[in-house]
């Protein structure tokens, strides 16, 4: 499909294979919870994990930030897995926090990577042909709700090296940064939370709500570009 003389894939079957990964993840970390005898393990993996962070009170959140920080920047690797260990060490609220301020870091470090060292790094961090998409298909000085938008629907990896590489204002990037990354950050701790709690049932709508915003945002994104 060709959309302001690029070619992109199709929005919604892009989108739609993001979210079913999604829902498989959220179906296998269920039945980890129904289990009790595989609940039991991993519980028993995170309280030990805790205890050790505990008694790390500056190196445990610095450690928890940076591998924020690394989900926000790498495709290949997440946070998903420290954020039990994080409610246990230090409860919900500071949990949010950390994790908000560890992808506003990535997101930031990606942009400013992109920035000061160009495409050729960039591209061999991050998808060449996802960013040369998105390049083609942004201007220069896209509008902010766009860019918002690029934050909601792409994966954390994608705009900061994409805004970087179009030399966006850095405060607005920042403040659309700031915004999208919130809810995900208190979504993904609630999701540690039911997990931990065996609530299977709220875990499993939240999933199905996340991954159904996904293929909205997505929607709505490629949308904007077909606007004239």
């Amino acid at each position: 499909m060709l959309e302001n003389g690029c070619l992109v894939p199709a929005p919604l079957a892009s989108a739609t294979r993001r979210a079913m990964l999604l829902l498989c993840v959220a179906l296998l970390a269920a039945a980890l919870a129904y289990s009790d005898a595989l609940h039991g393990l991993l519980f028993e993996l995170f309280s030990q994990a805790e205890a050790i962070i505990r008694n790390r009170p500056v190196l445990g959140p610095i450690v928890f930030v940076l591998l924020a920080a690394a989900s926000a920047m790498l495709a290949f690797v997440s946070s998903a897995a420290f954020v039990p260990v994080a409610i246990l060490a230090w409860g919900q609220a500071a949990s949010v926090l950390l994790l908000w301020l560890g992808w506003t870091l990535g997101g930031v470090l990606s942009y400013g990577i992109s920035l000061l060292l160009g495409r050729q790094v960039v591209y061999a961090i991050a998808s060449r042909p996802l960013l040369e998409r998105y390049e083609g298909l942004l201007s220069h000085r896209p509008p902010f709700g766009l860019v918002l938008l690029l934050q909601l629907a792409l994966p954390s990896e994608v705009p900061g090296y994409l805004l970087g590489l179009l030399r966006y204002p850095f405060g607005k990037y920042l403040a659309a940064l700031l915004i999208a990354e919130f809810p995900y950050a208190v979504a993904t701790v609630y999701l540690g939370s039911t997990f931990l709690e065996r609530r299977t049932v709220p875990f499993l709508l939240l999933a199905l709500f996340l991954a159904a915003a996904s293929v909205w945002a997505f929607a709505a994104l490629h949308r904007r570009f077909r606007t004239p």
